[in-house]
């Protein structure tokens, strides 16, 4: 698609809404793969004053409808090929309330004719927003809804500044993304990348050797991951990865989840000091970056702060020096706001205003951001607090190991008892002398209290369609179960 297509094609849209009533501040909801109507939609409300709300493929039409009906949406668009889902999901909501539904894909049925644009030229673009909802880890998701000032289309240049600040991204750049476009970090991406005049490309899923032959053939300087796909990327045949070459890709930019300092080195190792991770959030309480280079002098760091200051807490909200483990709260950016939700956006602010994403983490002397844990995944095993982190990544230092999840279980005599479950790199190996191996492994390198419980061995661990993994979802699971694998011997 060319800009010359999006700005038309995104103007009928507009004008369509502004015939249909929607005023500035109304929210609209998208239904649509990784494709580039996608952007006809997001930008008709970018530049309308209104908020758009992006909604996974994967959900059933029960959270659909959940979503819709939060968050007042008053139109829908909808991917041709997403149709049926999307019908099924209207006949979920109340009588009377379904928004109106626009298609996106070789037409756009019931949108207004191009040659009506003319009666709309007078409208002032304005700046609109996204609602975009947290994936969470419990309750129903939640909508994060910051306010709009309405300024001028193009005046809201934080997002732009960032990518040329850090990333040095320009109209030259070629951005590559594979990840599902109705996340967070994807979409933000993506909508910063097309204000700069760049090309935007993206795959309709992840594929290893896809994405491979993608940023070759299409001369990506830029590309965006989770360490999930740097994992697969990792399995492909040795012949594969000696093959590939790329010479215009400059940065490899990932966040999203924990990366395995194994998987980071062996990525650095391949590609070259290209990697440069970042933390932030669908919140966009703050945001953190670190290079290569940093991260080679600082295994682990997610960097330092870029246009916010970070403040470590106690439980009680004193200030604590470096190295001293608490609550991570940004100062530097107001707004945040919860949807419907204002016990969890009082919960998300401290006393002094500022924000937190909810993880707890360090700085060291040098100013870099360390992450432990989520505050929801923290063990509190008989009154000591147990960082499932640091359990995993010690887990996966192990040769054997692909993946570990750590979290806590109610245990009668401590509160809380520490359960690992483990992904193999080969899941014929799992049995009880590698689970005594890893029991070994973990008390040599971590106090004996921190040592799991039991360890169990899982196949896949479940994972949600942007790679993150669902560890509620195994908590949950493994709290229903009578037997959680093998005791330490």
């Amino acid at each position: 698609m060319s800009y010359r297509e999006l700005d038309l094609s995104s103007r009928v849209a507009a004008s369509s809404l502004r015939r249909r009533g929607l005023k500035r501040g109304d929210v609209i909801a998208i239904l649509a793969p990784n494709a580039a109507t996608f952007f006809v939609a997001a930008w008709a409300a970018q530049r309308s004053g209104l908020y758009y709300t992006p909604i996974g493929r994967h959900l059933k039409p029960a959270e659909i409808a959940y979503i819709l009906g939060d968050s007042g949406a008053r139109a829908l668009f909808v991917d041709n090929s997403l149709a049926g889902l999307a019908a099924a999901a209207l006949q979920e909501l109340p009588r009377g309330a379904a928004p109106a539904c626009f298609g996106l894909g070789g037409s756009i049925d019931g949108m207004a004719a191009n040659s009506d644009l003319a009666l709309d030229d007078a409208d002032e673009d304005v700046e609109g927003g996204d609602l975009l909802y947290t994936s969470g880890t419990t309750g129903r998701p939640k909508g994060v809804k910051r306010p709009l000032d309405f300024g001028p289309l193009g005046s809201d240049t934080r997002r732009v500044e960032r990518l040329r600040d850090l990333f040095e991204m320009g109209q030259d750049t070629v951005f590559y993304t594979p990840a599902p476009i109705y996340h967070a970090a994807p979409l933000r991406f993506a909508m910063a990348v097309l204000r700069m005049g760049a090309t935007l490309v993206m795959d309709s899923k992840f594929d290893p050797a896809v994405a491979l032959a993608t940023i070759a053939r299409r001369g990506v300087t830029h590309s965006q991951w989770v360490p999930t796909m740097f994992v697969r990327l990792l399995q492909l045949p040795e012949s594969e990865r000696a093959a590939f070459r790329a010479p215009a890709h400059g940065k490899a930019i990932h966040s999203g989840a924990p990366c395995a300092a194994s998987v980071k080195r062996a990525m650095i190792d391949w590609w070259g000091p290209i990697l440069h991770e970042y933390y932030s959030g669908t919140e966009s309480a703050g945001f953190t970056h670190a290079t290569s280079e940093e991260w080679l002098r600082f295994p682990g760091t997610v960097g330092k702060p870029w246009g916010c200051k970070i403040h470590i807490l106690s439980e009680s909200g004193a200030e604590l020096g470096p190295g001293k483990i608490g609550d991570v709260y940004f100062e530097g950016r107001a707004g945040l706001r919860y949807h419907n939700d204002e016990a969890k956006t009082r919960q998300a602010h401290s006393a002094q205003g500022w924000t937190t994403m909810g993880d707890i983490g360090f700085v060291n002397e040098e100013g870099y951001l360390f992450l432990c844990e989520r505050k929801n995944f923290v063990i509190v095993s008989g009154g000591v607090n147990i960082y499932p982190r640091e359990i995993e990544d010690v887990l996966e230092d192990h040769p054997e190991v692909l993946e570990a999840a750590v979290f806590g279980l109610p245990d009668d005599e401590f509160g809380e008892s520490v359960q690992a479950v483990v992904q193999l790199r080969d899941a014929a190996r799992a049995g009880p002398e590698l689970a005594q191996a890893l029991h070994a492994h973990v008390r040599e390198r971590l106090a004996r209290y921190k040592a799991p419980k039991r360890l169990a061995f899982e196949a896949d661990l479940p994972r949600l369609p942007n790679g993150k993994l669902e560890k509620h979802r195994l908590r949950q699971d493994y709290r229903a179960r009578a037997e959680r694998g093998f005791a330490a011997a």
